[in-house]
């Protein structure tokens, strides 16, 4: 399927390692298990987990990519972020990227707050910005794709019953410099959902603001460092 349609699509994959021969492997293996020749855009996945220095050493991760950059199997190259913000705004100091990934909430605001310290400086070096986890993401970081995890209220849904999910995702999508958002869904009722709400995506009003903002204080307090260590 993949093939018959990769002009229609941009394709992004990740690879988790700090090093830059097993990036590049890692590329590899992807875009043979994905059959296709290249992929428009391959990110360092979760810097936190990483050795920070040998992703930005000569022969680190980003590095590597670079050259997989010019050996035409990506178009861009970028990194993803959950917590350890200074470490991102150390990789942005250092070196450039062309996009970068962030968990970019109303509720991590208060925790890890990417949207205070690290996304002025990404919007400063014109890197392309992704929000990622608006909803807040899965409790425990645990993903699978069972039928009992489908069957699990969001994050969020499960801390307040009443909750706007589509507040949630319009603060994400207003922050200056954000592009899009990467939303992970279980059905197809899910992705038109999704996919109306950004159609009428408008800025929050300053009550809505407030008052989400609010909400997301006592989120915070309830999760903690729920992606892991803050520094």
């Amino acid at each position: 399927m993949l093939p018959r349609r990769r002009d229609e699509i941009f394709l992004a994959t990740k690879v988790l390692t700090s090093n830059g021969k097993e990036a590049i492997e890692t590329l590899e293996e992807n875009l043979r298990v994905m059959d296709t020749d290249a992929v428009d855009l391959c990110y360092v996945h979760s810097l936190g987990h990483l050795d920070v220095e040998q992703v930005l050493a000569a022969d680190g991760a980003l590095a590597g990519l670079r050259d997989a950059q010019k050996r035409g199997l990506t178009r861009y190259v970028g990194f993803t972020a959950h917590h350890k913000p200074a470490w991102s705004e150390r990789v942005l100091r250092e070196t450039d990227v062309d996009v970068a990934m962030f968990a970019l909430n109303f509720a991590d605001h208060y925790t890890y707050g990417f949207d205070r310290t690290v996304l002025p400086a990404a919007v400063g070096q014109n890197t392309g910005i992704a929000a990622m986890k608006v909803f807040g993401g899965a409790m425990g970081m645990e993903y699978d794709t069972t039928d009992a995890e489908q069957a699990r209220p969001s994050a969020m849904r499960a801390l307040d019953a009443d909750f706007d999910h589509e507040q949630a995702l319009r603060w994400s999508l207003t922050l200056a410099g954000v592009s899009l958002a990467v939303v992970g869904m279980y059905t197809a009722e899910e992705l038109q959902r999704n996919i109306e709400w950004v159609r009428r995506q408008q800025c929050l009003s300053q009550e809505e603001q407030q008052a989400l903002l609010a909400r997301g204080r006592s989120f915070s307090t309830d999760w903690g460092a729920h992606y892991g260590d803050i520094e």
